[in-house]
């Protein structure tokens, strides 16, 4: 009986003295451009809208019932890879796919009954954002549409889903794994860089507020100060037209560029003025190719960061390589 007794007594002592599960606590309130919202209760249907707030939530381990379209590097569903991926290993099948042409597809939204909507990285109006208000609390983006840092997605979707501490350490985790990638290619220290494309027969460079620029910041290059000279806007606006008879203004060590094909990105660097530009006549480019690739790293998502920074920053440490020789 004694023997019980004490058995009891070391089971009671081993429950007060072990450390509580952490249990995040509602309601919640996240601050965003449009205001204030207050989510009473853990949600239970999440509809994400905009870009990388999916991923973030799947990440997470938590499975919206609906989800935007993706033309653009998504399959004939609309789904990305690592998307597919992803309910494979969770073993779910792929959620309800929204119309995508511009505006949130109001009526399927609301078809899905959701009891949250985050779009923290998207560009939806003060008016948009009204009404997908009158279907379920909306979590908006916190400044600038679609300037949300890619870090600032998992954290702020992870509180608004009850996921608050795993987000924080899922951002912890994929800052060392940036870390130690980067730690590889020693070369790419200081140097500075442009990303461009082409749109309307002209370049477009990606300036000092967009999010791809910035990703390309987080891993120890900096920005060419040909970009900040050329901006018209100076930093407020997320990018700007370059025509290629001043491309070389621009003046990076690395020339990252972004198209959907190989050849597009040869015809590119072989016009007139882009090519005899410092990085592309030493051949210090590094060609982003692919809408998979491209979206990977434009800017990262949680999911698609192990997907893409490997092989994005092997293109880097070559084009910085090719500067050095």
């Amino acid at each position: 009986m004694l023997r019980r007794l004490r058995a009891a007594a070391l089971v009671l002592a081993a429950l007060f003295t072990a450390p509580a599960i952490a249990q995040d606590a509602f309601p919640v309130t996240i601050k965003h451009v449009y205001g204030e919202t207050v989510i009473p209760a853990q949600p239970q249907r999440i509809v994400t809208w905009g870009w990388a707030s999916h991923d973030a939530a799947l990440a997470l381990g938590v499975v919206p019932v609906g989800i935007p379209f993706f033309a653009y590097g998504g399959d004939e569903n609309g789904v990305l890879s690592w998307d597919k991926a992803k309910f494979a290993e969770l073993g779910v099948e792929t959620p309800a796919i929204l119309d995508n042409a511009g505006s949130p597809p109001i009526e399927q939204i609301a078809a899905l009954k959701p009891d949250l909507i985050i779009a923290v990285y998207s560009g939806i109006t003060e008016d948009e954002y009204n009404l997908l208000s009158a279907i379920a609390p909306v979590v908006a983006f916190p400044g600038d549409a679609w300037g949300t840092p890619w870090r600032d997605t998992i954290l702020i979707t992870g509180e608004a889903i009850g996921k608050k501490a795993e987000a924080a350490q899922f951002v912890a985790d994929a800052d060392q794994f940036i870390k130690d990638e980067v730690a590889k290619y020693p070369v790419l220290a200081g140097k500075t860089f442009a990303a461009v494309a082409e749109y309307n027969g002209a370049a477009a460079v990606y300036a000092a507020l967009d999010s791809r620029t910035k990703f390309v910041e987080d891993l120890g290059l900096v920005l060419a100060p040909g970009v900040n000279e050329q901006d018209p806007a100076k930093g407020e606006s997320f990018f700007f037209s370059q025509s290629f008879e001043i491309f070389d203004r621009l003046d990076p060590d690395v020339l990252i560029t972004f198209f959907e094909t190989d050849e597009a990105n040869a015809k590119f660097l072989a016009t007139a003025g882009v090519a005899e530009s410092r990085a592309v006549a030493a051949g210090a480019v590094a060609p982003v190719i692919g809408a998979d690739f491209v979206n990977s790293v434009s800017p990262p998502t949680a999911l698609s960061l192990r997907w893409g920074l490997p092989k994005y920053l092997e293109l880097l440490a070559k084009a910085a390589e090719k500067l050095a020789q």
